[in-house]
């Protein structure tokens, strides 16, 4: 994980969700982590093209230790970009509040997708609406901090 240079990623979103990415890493997370009434964490993946890395900023849930995201794009027909690349290299940096993590990041067992479903649609009940919407299976994310 040391040949990334995780401290500059790139922010490729625009409107309200650069806004969010900055207002968070300008407050070392003091604001933005409380988002629309749920809780977001920022993730860095490294672009399965560019090689550089990309940050993201995600609802989150918690699992003893394990951070979960949904790759849930709203319910299109594709998955997120940002799913891509962790599926191509799985290191990931997360900051979560104040604290940030390398981590590795895998796609939720289909038993763990099944129990973690409902928590996470308890933080955004959207994941719903957006899962009915789309013939893919929307993947969970389990992110584990290393080191």
């Amino acid at each position: 994980m040391t040949d990334i240079d995780w401290d500059n990623p790139t922010d490729p979103r625009s409107g309200w969700q650069l806004d969010h990415i900055k207002q968070y890493v300008t407050t070392n997370g003091a604001e933005g982590q409380f988002w629309n009434g749920t809780q977001t964490l920022l993730l860095t993946t490294v672009g399965r093209v560019s090689g550089n890395p990309v940050r993201t900023p995600l609802i989150y849930g918690e699992d003893n230790g394990r951070y979960l995201v949904v790759a849930s794009n709203g319910g299109a027909s594709e998955h997120p970009l940002w799913y891509r690349n962790l599926t191509a290299r799985p290191e990931v940096r997360i900051q979560v509040g104040p604290e940030t993590h390398q981590a590795i990041a895998r796609t939720a067992t289909p038993e763990e997708r099944t129990a973690y479903w409902p928590l996470m649609a308890g933080h955004w009940p959207a994941y719903d609406d957006y899962q009915a919407k789309t013939d893919r299976e929307i993947p969970i994310v389990v992110i584990e901090p290393v080191g």
